[in-house]
């Protein structure tokens, strides 16, 4: 199926690796052109030779820095003639029991997984409404829908944008000028963040890791961990030409290991 978005330009956030990369991956196979951002300089530079080598025809620039940050976020949209895509991508806050986080610790959570996306989508929606183009996609994540009672600052950051986006999505101005804004909430994807997070799990439990790492498995359906890629080929169809009907949206993408009907 052909997208209909070759030529587009796609910021793509926290994308030198895991599900931020999955979605840069998928979109250069489209014909996107896509400008992506990391911290790690070394990895994000070997990420874009990677995404290059895909498809000669597009351009792939990286930009290293804190996409947190005001000055981070500036130099990532300066590096693109405009954005047509964003997808929104920020390493989740660590797991622990809430009694032993203080105002600081949220503030970060708010600040990376909250902030930094209604910034991104502030500073580009409009744009995107006066071409009569926009897809914006938001890496949230299946605790949204399920809370995990150890990742209490990602539950709290992650549904204050759940929340935003509901409206926002909404708004006539941008709805009917072909912007769409949705979230992807994942699953278990095999991802460096999923392994480390199983490693401390195995460290804290005594359990070797394969173990820990089998009982998950068991939790889901699909009796296996998603692919990055596979989550981003979900993220280019949303943002394709054919999913101009779909806005609003909290989208999981888990092998069916939520068990509700709703």
């Amino acid at each position: 199926m052909d997208l209909g978005i070759a030529g587009k330009w796609a910021l793509v956030c926290a994308a030198s690796k895991g599900l931020g990369k999955g979605c840069a991956t998928a979109l250069v196979r489209e014909g996107v052109n896509v400008v992506i951002t990391a911290r790690g300089a070394e990895a994000l530079e070997a990420t874009a030779a990677e995404l290059r080598k895909l498809n000669a025809a597009v351009q792939v620039r990286a930009v290293a820095g804190d996409i947190t940050s005001e000055a981070g976020r500036s130099v990532a949209l300066a590096a693109a003639p405009q954005v047509d895509i964003l997808v929104n991508n920020a390493g989740g806050p660590p797991p622990g029991d809430f009694r032993d986080w203080r105002r600081e610790n949220w503030l970060a959570a708010v600040e990376a997984n909250m902030i930094t996306p209604i910034e991104l989508i502030r500073l580009t929606v409009d744009a995107m409404a006066e071409r009569g183009f926009g897809r914006v996609v938001n890496i949230t994540s299946s605790a949204v829908k399920a809370p995990i009672d150890f990742l209490g600052l990602s539950n709290g950051a992650r549904s204050g944008l759940t929340g935003f986006v509901a409206g926002t999505a909404r708004q006539a101005r941008l709805a009917s000028r072909n912007v769409t804004i949705n979230n992807l909430l994942p699953g278990s994807f095999d991802t460096d963040r999923l392994r480390s997070g199983f490693s401390a799990v195995s460290a804290k439990s005594g359990q070797p890791l394969e173990a820990v790492m089998e009982a998950r498995r068991k939790m889901i359906p699909a009796a296996r961990f998603g692919t990055p890629d596979e989550f981003g080929a979900y993220c280019a169809w949303l943002c394709s030409q054919q999913a101009s009907f779909v806005t609003g949206q909290n989208l999981l993408t888990d092998g069916g290991q939520y068990p509700g009907t709703y």
